[in-house]
């Protein structure tokens, strides 16, 4: 038996809720729930109370809205909306797996009637900027048009200014592969990149395009991929890298609910640009909870992100 045992937050694992263990719990019962084929009023009880409880952390709720969609399967968001159809945490759940639902390859999914619903809750919590985020979100499936865009992102930065899934729906739909391009990306980035605050729950956007700039020049082969690299090269992403790994993995720093994805995002970030060091701090940071994005652009998710785990504890 070893003298020394490995501490259980230095385990890699992937778990979609990260480190909201409350939020863990309640996908656990959701999941055992829904595969017996039932939902008792207590399980929608506990998914209100969590959602709930969050207050206005519009952030929190959006992370737990994701993860419960992603776990509930394809029945359950229904139930609880037939179950309380003025809940608007139940309307939002709905809406949430519809846009999930209509990703799928052959989907049915009637997005007027999702846009319809994410209306109804935006009438009955007139301050939530998550309805407002989820029709953004229907835009970007639909290739809506840029005005459109406008009108729904000043009803969201008037709620919540700084709102990351709103920011990262933003950067999709303005994306080359979307409706956008690279000129629209580098305009939302200086939109933005002297205003927020550096600890704001958006914080990764900047990181999260380059990742996705290098991934597409990966994506594309040629010569576009041998300079893949020379991305992390341009002043504009070592500022956002220096920035970042000086102060994101510090605990406590990040304190939004999905801190440890942008954690992973920057360990990445850092790898691709060889400082290996930093890259180093910021896998501790994350204590072995990792994501699949962006990982799986090198393979296997978690075998990659434990190759590297696995060497910056050795090495600390």
């Amino acid at each position: 038996m070893p003298v020394f045992r490995r501490r259980k937050d230095n385990v890699p694992r992937m778990a979609p809720e990260l480190d909201d263990v409350t939020l863990g719990r309640v996908r656990k019962r959701v999941e055992t729930a829904w595969s017996r084929g039932s939902l008792d009023t207590a399980v929608m009880a506990t998914m209100a109370q969590l959602l709930d409880e969050t207050g206005d952390d519009w952030d929190r709720k959006a992370h737990r809205l994701a993860v419960l969609a992603a776990s509930a399967g394809r029945g359950l968001p229904g139930i609880w909306r037939r179950h309380s159809p003025h809940d608007p945490d139940a309307l939002l759940l709905h809406a949430w797996s519809d846009l999930l639902r209509a990703r799928e390859p052959g989907s049915a999914v009637d997005l007027a009637e999702t846009r319809e619903t994410c209306r109804i809750a935006a009438d009955l919590v007139p301050a939530d900027p998550t309805p407002w985020t989820l029709q953004l979100a229907v835009l970007r499936l639909e290739r809506r048009p840029s005005q459109e865009l406008s009108a729904i992102w000043r009803e969201i930065k008037a709620r919540d200014p700084w709102n990351r899934e709103a920011h990262l729906q933003a950067l999709g739909y303005l994306s080359p592969d979307e409706c956008g391009s690279s000129a629209l990306v580098l305009d939302l980035l200086d939109g933005v990149r002297n205003s927020m605050p550096p600890d704001a729950p958006a914080a990764g956007l900047e990181l999260t395009a380059l990742v996705r700039a290098h991934q597409r020049a990966v994506a594309t082969g040629g010569l576009s991929a041998l300079g893949a690299g020379e991305i992390w090269r341009r002043p504009d992403a070592a500022r956002a890298l220096d920035q970042a790994a000086r102060y994101w993995p510090a605990p406590g720093y990040l304190h939004h609910a999905q801190a440890m994805v942008d954690l992973n995002v920057l360990a990445y970030a850092l790898i691709k640009s060889a400082r290996m060091t930093e890259a180093a701090i910021a896998l501790r940071a994350t204590k072995g909870v990792t994501t699949p994005w962006p990982w799986n652009l090198d393979g296997e998710p978690m075998e990659r992100f434990t190759h590297h785990f696995e060497r910056a504890i050795a090495d600390s």
